[in-house]
């Protein structure tokens, strides 16, 4: 069966569209969420009996006497519920399928891309393990799991890495595929990368990298020819695996044959940013720092975008909010590696204030081209090797043609 087909397959209606494993981590993520507001909503509720002035910190110690007991005890009560559902719900569940619907596959992602972070240090099942895979399956480990799926693999592979609150279904839009096109013009398997994007880039990299070397090591025939297209979020966790792999001495450093990265914020998101300096705002108030810390539940890999973190150093030692300011480490593009930067402008015409501040709606144009006023953190990329698509929004990069024309001929 053709890649097109296998990923047609998984649209099919009659598979479920949650699972019993899938309910258990809506639950516990409800109890999390539930004992947060609650906390919330005390703490809010201590400032005003604490009669705080307008401007200041809120009150931190929480109420006492009968509001704190009832405040603990609701508190208590969720979790002992939880806990209760959670155990019966393990009880039942079957293992999960190994392809489930395209409706699934998205909702998993956006929870992900939202809360993945807390999702994998609370141990919730709805976090994704990172993985390949090929036509939305996931491709089993060792060299004899590898030939089977590839019988006629040759040495070169394309690896493909989605963005934010996004799966590797997603690649396809539209009925287009960036994946399909590749495959054909270049004669190789293209797989893609399955991960929890609320994790921070630089973690997110650095299992990247450690997937990749397997792939290397286990791959049927020498892989001497590797080349990663990345959208988003996906070309800066591209970045960060290539960092690791320098900074270890990984094999498959020397086989990366190029780079490609669509509507990436090398250099942040304004709307990231925009979201944090209203959070700040609210919280120079106590009486509005509660509902500031609501608004502000992001997840790491969202605060990464702020800046464009691509290293541990670039968020260590911030707070889980992540830096205010942009304090990272001038990490330049990998040596000796071809880099294409396509970038997108909803107007008609590259100009004007609408196409410098809004680009394609989430990622400007000159940090999808990795432009800087300080040149050590400015990526030197030629005009040859940069594109532009206009009156284009961001996931309009995945199925515009424009796009497909700039990788065929770049990486062909």
């Amino acid at each position: 069966m053709s890649e097109a087909g296998s990923i047609a397959v998984l649209h099919t209606p009659h598979r479920p569209a949650l699972t019993l494993a899938d309910l258990r981590g809506l639950v516990q993520l409800g109890v999390d969420a539930g004992i947060g507001v609650a906390g919330i909503a005390e703490q809010l509720h201590g400032t005003i009996l604490a009669r705080r002035a307008p401007l200041g910190v809120p009150h931190e110690d929480g109420t006492r006497g009968l509001t704190g007991f009832v405040y603990r005890n609701v508190r208590g009560g969720m979790r002992l519920v939880g806990r209760g559902v959670d155990g019966v719900l393990k009880r039942l569940e079957a293992e999960p399928p190994e392809a489930t619907a395209a409706s699934r596959e998205a909702v998993l992602a956006a929870v992900n891309g939202l809360w993945g972070d807390h999702l994998a240090a609370s141990g919730n099942p709805l976090a994704i393990p990172m993985s390949l895979r090929h036509a939305g399956h996931r491709l089993a480990p060792g060299r004899d799991a590898l030939a089977a799926a590839f019988p006629d693999a040759g040495d070169r592979v394309v690896v493909l890495v989605h963005g934010l609150c996004m799966n590797d279904l997603q690649w396809q839009r539209q009925g287009h595929h960036h994946g399909w096109a590749l495959a054909r013009a270049l004669g190789c398997p293209v797989l893609s990368l399955h991960y929890n994007t609320g994790l921070h880039v630089s973690h997110n990299g650095a299992r990247f990298a450690a997937l990749l070397e397997r792939l290397v090591r286990d791959w049927p025939v020498p892989l001497s020819r590797l080349v990663i297209v990345g959208h988003s979020m996906g070309g800066l966790v591209a970045r960060s695996a290539i960092v690791h792999a320098e900074q270890h001495g990984l094999v498959w450093r020397s086989r990366l044959q190029a780079l490609a990265c669509l509507g990436t914020p090398h250099h942040g998101a304004l709307l990231e940013r925009a979201g944090h300096l209203v959070d700040s705002v609210l919280g120079a108030s106590p009486y509005l720092a509660p509902f500031a810390r609501l608004l502000g539940v992001r997840s790491a890999g969202i605060n990464d975008l702020r800046w464009g973190h691509v290293r541990d150093e670039d968020w260590c030692g911030h707070g889980p909010d992540g830096p205010a300011r942009d304090h990272r480490v001038p990490t330049p593009l990998p040596a000796g590696v071809p880099v294409y930067l396509v970038a997108a402008t909803t107007v008609a015409q590259p100009r004007g204030l609408r196409h410098a501040l809004v680009g394609d709606g989430l990622v400007t144009v000159a940090s999808a081209w990795g432009e800087h006023r300080d040149p050590a953190r400015a990526l030197a990329v030629p005009a040859s090797r940069k594109r532009l698509v206009t009156q284009a929004g961001h996931w309009d990069l995945l199925d515009r043609a424009e796009v497909t024309e700039a990788l065929c001929g770049w990486l062909a």
